[in-house]
């Protein structure tokens, strides 16, 4: 199927990287990254990539740091192996959440990381639901931005969530998001008003909508210490709902996440494998992963043969 091609895969998720080359039907490039007994990471290309066209699979996840530094270091080993051309897939973009100066004097790190991709010689990047799209333009160089919603329509939603539904949008950012789940979906559309009072903590205002004996659905792109989620879904219980389950890219789960959904009314979780789930998280029986390996393997097949990508945008 492919000629002068190697896909790659950091340390962060490889069982991700192993669907994706299933899918496609091409063996996983050699390739060993490793640490020394400081913690300072190594990576060996372990296969000739002269003029090859290279993939690197590698979500930026916790421990962030470390992924971040594997990618790089891939991508630097590539480049100095003569490498084709370096696509950088990135199911998980970290750091996407500092796209801006909040407060002064403080970074803009999604920059930062942008910067470094493009200096350690990537040449395209393919990513998977950005906490903000306007990161696409902190590169000057291609950038596919694929959304997972295919993946979670095919594979769950439209199997148990149909007009009976509310997509509920935990947030103002994330209506236009909703409102296209629910559009596929047939479904209506509500909206939760938060105000933030610090990082990390949420406290709910307001619910705008009709959500009273329906069965809902919340609809955000990262679930990191589950304040907002399990905010959301008590204050949607309390206005009536008939039931609330909730539907997310990357499940970060940092901190309290688990702790919070297991005490939640949330019934289901729906997550993508952009992040490997934790054991603890697979055991407790509430979340239901879809994988994107479909998703990211056409991207790579359709940029290899130059195809148009657009159609994967939906």
């Amino acid at each position: 199927m492919f000629k002068r091609v190697s896909i790659f895969s950091g340390n962060a998720n490889p069982t991700l990287t192993q669907e994706i080359c299933q899918c496609l039907e091409f063996p996983l490039g050699k390739c060993r990254v490793s640490r020394f007994s400081d913690g300072e990471t190594f990576c060996v290309i372990q296969e000739n990539v002269r003029g090859v066209d290279t993939y690197v699979v590698q979500p930026t996840c916790s421990p962030v740091n470390d992924s971040v530094m594997e990618l790089l270091i891939m991508v630097d080993a590539l480049r100095r192996a003569s490498a084709g051309s370096i696509t950088a897939v990135i199911p998980y973009y970290g750091y996407a959440r500092q796209d801006r100066k909040a407060a002064p004097r403080t970074p803009i790190t999604a920059k930062l990381v942008a910067d470094l991709l493009v200096a350690a010689g990537v040449h395209r990047i393919v990513a998977l639901d950005l906490h903000a799209g306007q990161i696409q333009g902190f590169f000057n160089i291609p950038f596919d931005h694929l959304h997972a919603m295919p993946a979670f329509l095919d594979q769950h939603l439209r199997e148990h969530y149909g007009r009976d539904c509310v997509i509920v949008s935990p947030d103002a950012g994330g209506v236009e998001r909703a409102r296209a789940y629910a559009k596929r979906l047939d479904g209506n559309l509500a909206i939760i008003d938060k105000r933030r009072e610090r990082a990390n903590e949420s406290e709910v205002m307001n619910i705008i909508g009709e959500v009273e004996g329906k069965r809902c659905l919340i609809l955000d792109d990262i679930i990191d210490t589950a304040g907002t989620l399990v905010n959301a879904a008590n204050a949607l219980m309390k206005a009536g709902a008939k039931s609330v389950a909730a539907c997310a890219t990357h499940a970060v789960l940092s901190g309290p996440a688990l702790s919070r959904i297991m005490e939640s009314p949330l019934h289901e979780v729906i997550v993508s494998n952009s992040i490997p789930l934790s054991e603890e998280a697979r055991a407790c029986g509430k979340f239901k992963v879809v994988t994107v390996a479909r998703l990211l393997a056409e991207a790579i097949r359709r940029i290899h043969h130059s195809d148009s990508v657009s159609s994967l945008f939906v």
